[in-house]
């Protein structure tokens, strides 16, 4: 049994065949999409969080509206980019958006990725300190977040406002639990070490930021397996959740196969490429016939080693035909693939 969730990059632009030209119609649909989607079995809508783009920026209003309109569906991002935030204000969000939510929170984060703005977290007030990383700060903000949903004292109280009571504040609202759906989006076997090492759920994309000759669902079922080692070996006291995202795609009706018919062709196998001054590995595409996908996606090795699959969703083509991709996906290709 596996959850199975979408991912939403959130693009929105006025150009042909588009049916998301605005910011407005990108915000509207992705709350009508978490309704179409609980409706139709799917587990989870996770958001995609960018900056200086046209795609979802700013997650807490908006998964706070899709919590209001959903009642069983779980509600992440994958991811944050931990650079950009202030991180005791997002605590006060995250809590915020959880009890709204009834604790259906589940939440990416990350150092990010490559972006169209040089340095853009620097424009937002965040600058790594002398001897620090880009991925040093995202770390180090993540720390604080985490510390500060856990309940840390963070603020020092004024006795002149607490009735002569000192001490160290914490933020308010607190929603207990929420340190346990807290993920770490991981492109390495390092940083799943890592992740495990801090006692965050990982998050795998579709995307490696290295690359060792092996298909891509091999090295990441590798650092699948680093993670649950290591978690292992620090005895946290919850039992972690890993997702991995795939693109799925199965032609079942003749908009299927217009848009995405030809595109299998090209895009059924790993790509390898530069990224951020490195080799990346890329993951195929899953393209075509509902049991066809249904059988690759048993074969995949990463896919069979997570308990998530995020399912990343073509959004610019509207509410309506992504809820029935994924419909098609929960009744065809996951009964197949032992999902269901």
């Amino acid at each position: 049994m596996k959850r199975i969730g979408y991912l939403s990059f959130g693009h929105y632009q006025d150009v042909p065949g588009s049916l998301v030209t605005t910011a407005q119609d990108a915000l509207v649909q992705a709350i009508e999409l978490a309704v179409a989607a609980e409706e139709v079995g799917v587990d989870g809508a996770y958001l995609r969080v960018h900056h200086f783009a046209p795609q979802h920026a700013s997650p807490y209003p908006l998964l706070a509206a899709m919590a209001a309109r959903t009642s069983r569906i779980e509600l992440g991002t994958g991811v944050i980019d931990m650079r950009y935030e202030n991180p005791l204000y997002m605590a006060e969000e995250a809590a915020i958006t959880d009890l709204i939510s009834n604790r259906r929170l589940q939440l990416g984060l990350s150092r990010g990725s490559p972006e169209t703005a040089l340095r853009g977290y620097e424009s937002f007030g965040y600058v790594a300190a002398e001897g620090e990383t880009d991925a040093d700060l995202a770390r180090r903000h993540t720390a604080i977040f985490r510390a500060a949903i856990d309940g840390a004292g963070v603020a020092q109280a004024n006795p002149q406002m607490t009735r002569g009571m000192g001490g160290a504040l914490a933020i308010d609202p607190q929603s207990p639990g929420l340190n346990e759906r807290i993920w770490w989006g991981s492109g390495t076997r390092a940083t799943a070490k890592w992740t495990a090492e801090q006692g965050m759920n990982l998050m795998s994309s579709t995307l490696l930021t290295e690359d060792t000759g092996v298909p891509f669902d091999e090295l990441q079922a590798e650092q699948i397996q680093i993670f649950r080692d290591e978690w292992k070996e620090h005895g946290h006291d919850f039992e972690p959740r890993v997702s991995v995202s795939r693109s799925i795609i199965p032609l079942v009706s003749d908009a299927d196969r217009a848009y995405f018919g030809l595109r299998g062709q090209v895009e059924g196998k790993d790509q390898v490429g530069h990224l951020d001054g490195g080799l990346a590995r890329f993951g195929r595409s899953f393209i075509g016939e509902p049991d066809v996908i249904a059988e690759e996606l048993a074969r995949d090795a990463a896919v069979q080693a997570a308990d998530t699959v995020l399912i990343t969703v073509p959004n610019q083509l509207g509410v309506e035909y992504n809820a029935a991709l994924l419909e098609s996906i929960v009744k065809h290709v996951a009964p197949a693939a032992g999902w269901r």
